[in-house]
């Protein structure tokens, strides 16, 4: 399985201690080289920038269609850009993308995607975190990652974590 990702959800489950959970769900994970230097040169010393340099199943990749990226960063930042792209290049299974305009391009480019609170169900119901609840909490409150309540009880609708 292809899975590329862009820098929110390596940073912010890098923030609350889960970066683990894309390896344990993925096995390998690919960023592009723009994504690589957001989290490791210039968020140096930031949650993820250690891991990201040092973890083996996660590869850098250069993307190829430059002149795609630089159209798709008229709307999106460098990072975002690159990723779809490179999923586009590496036809990857699926991407890993938080921000709304950058899912819409995914959407539009028929690029399977989910975002980070979608990696959290996905953990759960792999019986891989026995709870959503507490890593959305952590996440809100020690990476200021925003979840609308609508959206938060949805997800714990979702895992069966509220009635």
């Amino acid at each position: 399985m292809i899975v590329v990702s862009d820098t929110s959800p390596l940073i912010n489950l890098a923030t609350v201690n889960s970066l683990n959970l894309l390896h344990e769900l993925y096995s390998q994970i690919v960023i592009p080289q723009a994504v690589y230097n957001e989290i490791v040169i210039h968020g140096e010393g930031q949650a993820g920038s250690e891991e990201i340099k040092s973890l083996d199943w996660i590869e850098v990749r250069q993307v190829v269609n430059n002149p795609m990226v630089r159209a798709l960063e008229a709307d999106l930042d460098i990072g975002e850009a690159e990723a779809i792209v490179l999923a586009v290049e590496m036809k990857a299974d699926l991407l890993l993308i938080d921000e709304r305009k950058g899912r819409t391009v995914a959407e539009r480019l028929e690029i399977n995607h989910i975002g980070l609170l979608g990696i959290l169900v996905q953990a759960k119901h792999n019986g891989l975190i026995p709870a959503v609840g507490p890593l959305m909490d952590k996440l809100m409150t020690e990476a200021g990652f925003w979840i609308s309540n609508d959206l938060y009880e949805h997800v714990l609708h979702a895992t069966g974590e509220m009635k």
